[in-house]
């Protein structure tokens, strides 16, 4: 779908994953959508405002004590003009200052000011993510109504691997969509994805190559449009679509106990099965 007269405001908090922002409002402007950027004094350190402003084609916001804004309370005004209010990259500090209902910058003012819905992509040290304090505050901002994107887990910059990385641009853009998508599938939906491996002593098993990108993709496609999805998959490499229950089994055994256990529960079950194509002889 376009994102034509969406309005978003896309706030940037002084994080490493900040380089990745003017992708983000790329993609956005490929879809139509109008975005506006906040940086905070931190942003600026990683990248220009001048960059920015490039891409999105609009001025960018970074002071709440800019005279020649204030002059029309801008602040207030990109409160009120946001359809949506995505924060990208969160740093732990400015997640921990919204809880607080702080609004000492521009960006924490528009998050107290604004009706519009409040989008949070965390990206920190796996360590700080991980942190009691951080995820006490991301849970209050959760229960308020702000919606949470990710982290992704991987490397990090400083070198260490877990959770904590921001989500990739698509990622969010994809997100964002969904955002907009009208909510049609009032549905509780069960999805079979990927391989099962069945053992044939304790080091070799049988499998085969399904790589459940199907089942993942209609997961996450029937989470877009309202439906609550539960997805059983087997051993792969995937990123569970957003707010998808997934259940991880082994072997078809395994993935038949969860099927049964979990059908009666849902109004649609999907059983994404490899298929093999025949050879010329059959």
């Amino acid at each position: 779908m376009t994102l034509e007269n969406k309005k978003v405001v896309l706030g940037i908090t002084g994080g490493i994953a900040a380089y990745k922002c003017p992708e983000i409002v790329r993609r956005l402007k490929d879809l139509n959508c109008d975005v506006r950027v906040v940086m905070t004094s931190g942003a600026k350190e990683f990248i220009t405002p001048l960059t920015l402003q490039a891409v999105s084609g609009n001025p960018v916001s970074d002071s709440l004590l800019d005279p020649a804004a204030e002059a029309s309370m801008g602040h207030i005004e990109l409160a009120k003009w946001a359809d949506l209010v995505v924060i990208a990259p969160a740093t732990a500090d400015v997640i921990a200052k919204i809880n607080a209902g702080m609004a000492n910058d521009l960006l924490t003012t528009i998050c107290l000011a604004t009706d519009a819905p409040i989008a949070i992509a965390p990206a920190m040290n796996q360590q700080m993510y991980a942190a009691k304090t951080t995820q006490r505050n991301l849970r209050s901002l959760q229960e308020m109504g702000m919606k949470i994107w990710g982290p992704a887990s991987g490397e990090q910059a400083c070198g260490d691997i877990g959770k904590g990385r921001l989500l990739e641009p698509m990622q969010i853009v994809e997100l964002i969509q969904a955002h907009f998508t009208p909510k049609s599938l009032n549905l509780n939906i069960l999805i079979t994805a990927g391989p099962t491996r069945e053992a044939i002593d304790p080091v070799r098993y049988i499998s085969n190559h399904s790589s459940g990108k199907m089942g993942f993709a209609i997961a996450q496609a029937a989470e877009q449009l309202g439906a609550n999805v539960t997805l059983i998959s087997g051993p792969v490499s995937l990123e569970t679509p957003h707010n998808t229950k997934r259940l991880d089994v082994i072997s078809a055994s395994d993935m038949h106990e969860q099927a049964m256990a979990q059908a009666p529960s849902h109004d649609v079950f999907i059983a994404c099965l490899l298929y093999t194509s025949p050879s010329p002889r059959d």
